[in-house]
């Protein structure tokens, strides 16, 4: 303790500062501080890593001595810390490299118990399959890294041998069908390297057979809109093999006629957006309908969309330029002078009685969906009867069976008197006719 006093002219007192000086405690020479156990990091050692688990690998008999090693040893070994190995020596067999080799590192650097020297046939793949789910329910902490595992797996696809990748892709498959891996992990698959040689698509073909036998069809094509790929099928073809004449080939060969309708349907989804939006610039262009006509036509010779579609497709595009009022009252007028202005349109493509029920079908759905138009379906039908779009025998059919259960009960309600009037003025046709 040390004390300063200050001397002043006021009255003599003493003021006093005290500073406390903490000692410094001895250090010995040559006295080691120590670090705590957890703040040690060991040395990231995948070799050291691998050697244990082609040591325990090699040692056990079969496939169940396999899965009960990979069960135990992960109180041991660092799954956490090397799972991405784990799976290569599972996999491949030894630790991979870029390219697909492997590392042919230290004394013993390739175990034969693994997928790629197991045998191809289906018996044997779901054996190994077992190995490798009850490894990831085991310690979860594996599931993304396995994940994450097949990514790069599949990128090196190329630098297997042909065998390899047959047997990898049943095995992908299995893992698909059972949840082990998503089905998105095969759109690293849309890669340069791995499309110019047709590798990405056989790989994909022999998958898509696998998991078609393995779990149905509808699991195939769920597995495909779930990973993304059902509209991206072409994609996989190279270049100079890109067409739908080919793809058709190809896949029908194997099976899969399935995955070709599912290109078509996605082709045909395709082909009407752009048809739509063919009608929607020629309008905003404000060309002769005659125009617009013609380019519909020719859209629709080239994408093979059948008529009733294509009215279907004209009624949503010409309602969705119109500004409705949003009184319920003003709203029918408003639509029959819309509608006025696309009579030679609407004429165009109901050529036929499916066309004209088509048409009465997409206007029900339409008033249903909007309800301020809910009492201006049976003004739109009247108006397109008087314009000669739609005629009596779509219409009558409509009321009698092939109406939409959408708001059903009061569209025909509403549709009852002009019925009654078709109904009649029928059969004065047909008692004119007897006479």
């Amino acid at each position: 303790m040390s004390c300063v006093i200050h001397p002043t002219t006021k009255p003599p007192f003493k003021l006093t500062y005290c500073m406390s000086q903490k000692a410094e405690r001895p250090v010995l020479q040559g006295q080691r501080i120590k670090t705590r156990k957890r703040d040690e990091k060991e040395k990231y050692d995948p070799t050291g890593f691998r050697d244990a688990v082609i040591l325990g690998l090699e040692k056990a008999e079969d496939l169940e001595q396999i899965s009960k090693f990979l069960d135990t040893a992960g109180n041991k070994l660092d799954y956490r810390r090397y799972g991405e190995v784990l799976f290569d020596i599972l996999i491949a067999g030894g630790l991979l490299v870029p390219g697909g080799s492997i590392s042919q590192d230290g004394e013993k650097p390739y175990t034969s118990a693994c997928i790629f020297a197991a045998s191809e046939d289906m018996d044997s793949m779901r054996e190994q399959e077992q190995i490798l789910i009850k490894l990831v329910r085991r310690y979860k902490y594996l599931e993304k890294m396995f994940e994450d595992e097949m990514k790069k797996v599949l990128i090196f696809i190329k630098g297997f041998k042909p065998i390899e990748r047959i047997k990898l892709a049943r095995m992908t498959a299995l893992w698909i069908a059972s949840g082990t891996v998503p089905p998105n992990v095969l759109v690293v698959l849309y890669n340069e390297h791995l499309i110019k040689d047709s590798v990405a698509l056989d790989f994909l073909l022999e998958l898509f057979v696998t998991l078609k036998q393995e779990r149905g069809v509808q699991a195939l094509v769920t597995s495909l809109k779930k990973g993304q790929l059902e509209n991206r099928l072409m994609e996989f073809f190279p270049l100079n093999k890109r067409t739908d004449e080919n793809l058709i080939k190809t896949f029908t060969e194997r099976g899969l006629e399935d995955v070709v309708k599912l290109h078509k349907a996605q082709a045909s989804q395709e082909a009407k957006r752009e048809l739509q939006l063919l009608i929607v610039d020629d309008i905003k262009d404000n060309k002769q309908q005659k125009d617009i006509i013609a380019n519909v036509k020719e859209m629709a010779a080239k994408y093979l969309i059948p008529e009733q579609e294509v009215i279907g497709i004209i009624w949503t595009t010409v309602m969705s330029f119109g500004d409705w009022n949003k009184k319920e009252e003003l709203v029918a007028d408003q639509a029959l002078r819309h509608l006025k202005n696309y009579q030679q349109l609407f004429q165009a493509f109901t050529s036929n009685d499916r066309s004209e029920l088509g048409l009465i079908l997409k206007i029900q759905e339409y008033c249903y969906e909007n309800m301020n138009f809910m009492n201006s379906f049976y003004k739109i039908i009247v108006l397109f009867y008087k314009m000669e779009i739609i005629s009596e025998e779509p219409v009558l059919r409509w009321y009698r069976e092939a109406h939409s259960p959408k708001g059903k009960m009061h569209f025909l309600e509403k549709m009852r008197p002009f019925i009654e009037w078709l109904q009649n003025a029928e059969e004065e046709s047909g008692s004119e006719e007897d006479e």
